[in-house]
């Protein structure tokens, strides 16, 4: 990808989500070209050698991190960024954009646990203030913390606390650099409950998306019946003239779940990522990007798209899984592609996802979830037609689009032209 059409498309997602000062109503949100709006979760601020380029090849321009208030204020008053600007440094050589996560505690200040004082949500809010001061200008979406209403929140889950801590870190964003992207609250799965109680606590006065992490174990797809519940709640309490979109800041799914593997975990990783585009949803972040141990009979070891060796000097310093090849197929078939409609074939089953490119050029992507394969026929103009599957392997072209729907995306390419109306 060339760097100035990088800087085009992340000026899309930005004009997108960075207009919570703005009093009238912002332009309708265009959709982030491909692979620009993918993403996934990292845990390190010093990649190792070979590991940010091997992450970039994959199709992720984004990472989500936690930017931990304990280990940057280690001296009361003080900040220590030197971790996070190396971090920064290391992603844009590979042109990939950071949501760093406002997080958690720090032992000066509420016994260690979730700011919960007046002193303690003014030490976190005036910490915040100036880590969007020295990182001002890099594209960065800032989260505030990471799963709140559940056990991340010491001693245990207050939505009323976490609202407060919300809003006066809004207010200091503000006050510091008011165009910095400030986003929340990243629940655990869509927590009506919670989101709601901070809309009413004015929370979309300052944020510019809102974040949650739809985890499940079942099929990505039923995530649509949420999001638009919860697209009718941000409405309800969003300020007047305000269109606030919603970001998948973490989801994904363990190989070792029970009745999952590493098979079943790639096909799932594109759907998710298609699914979040035809439900709006412009950044789509992946948990996780490599595996965290090695334990068959621990299902958190097995979020990554890559094995958890690391293997110094080779090509490919982690062994792919085919969640990673899932990806690299899904941001290199559809690089340059914008996601336009579902095309209507017949059973609800069945997703057929059209992409266009500023030219008009139009490239499909096609799976279903019935339980069985099955034969359709896709609406398009005559041509002939190139295909690749889910892992990035070539199939057999042809004319026409009869295809065969598997539970696995098929990316179907026109071997010229194939402009529509």
């Amino acid at each position: 990808m060339k760097f100035s059409r990088f800087l085009l498309s992340v000026l899309s997602v930005v004009l997108l989500l960075a207009h919570s000062t703005k009093a009238a109503a912002p332009p309708p949100p265009a959709m982030p070209v491909l692979p620009d709006g993918l993403g996934v979760n990292i845990h390190f601020t010093d990649p190792r050698p070979g590991e940010m380029k091997m992450l970039a090849d994959g199709g992720f321009r984004w990472i989500r991190m936690d930017f931990a208030w304990g280990g940057i204020e280690r001296r009361k008053g003080e900040y220590d960024f030197s971790a996070y600007d190396r971090l920064i440094k290391a992603l844009e050589e590979y042109q990939i954009r950071a949501i760093f996560i406002l997080d958690y505690s720090n032992r000066f200040y509420d016994n260690n646990e979730s700011p919960n004082s007046d002193e303690g949500r003014a030490a976190f809010a005036k910490w915040a203030g100036e880590s969007v001061k020295h990182f001002k200008g890099h594209g960065i979406l800032w989260e505030m913390y990471n799963e709140p209403n559940i056990g991340f929140w010491k001693p245990k889950p207050n939505v009323e606390d976490y609202a407060k801590l919300a809003l006066a870190v809004g207010k200091a964003i503000r006050d510091a650099e008011p165009q910095e992207v400030y986003i929340g609250p990243a629940t655990s799965t869509i927590k009506m409950d919670f989101l709601e109680s901070c809309f009413k606590a004015g929370c979309l006065e300052y944020w510019s998306a809102v974040s949650v992490h739809p985890y499940r174990q079942k099929d990505p797809e039923t995530v649509s019946a949420e999001y638009q519940k919860l697209r009718e709640l941000i409405d309800k309490y969003a300020p007047q003239g305000r269109r606030i979109p919603i970001i998948s800041g973490e989801w994904g799914f363990s190989s070792g779940w029970k009745n999952f593997d590493e098979e079943r975990q790639g096909k799932y990783l594109p759907r998710e990522m298609l699914v979040n585009l035809m439900n709006d949803v412009p950044v789509s972040i992946y948990y996780d990007w490599h595996d965290d141990g090695t334990n068959p009979k621990e299902p958190e070891h097995h979020f990554g798209t890559v094995h958890y060796e690391y293997h110094a000097g080779a090509e490919q310093v982690y062994e792919p899984k085919p969640a990673y090849l899932a990806s690299k197929a899904l941001s290199s078939n559809l690089a340059g592609f914008r996601f336009s409609k579902r095309v209507e074939v017949g059973g609800q089953d069945d997703y057929v996802l059209e992409f266009k490119n500023d030219s008009g050029e139009i490239r499909y992507a096609a799976w279903t979830t019935a339980h069985e394969p099955h034969a359709i026929k896709i609406p398009a103009g005559a041509s002939g037609y190139s295909f690749e599957d889910w892992r990035g392997r070539q199939l057999q072209s042809q004319m026409g689009l009869n295809v065969t729907l598997t539970d696995a995306p098929l990316y179907i390419l026109p071997s010229k032209s194939n402009k529509l109306p």
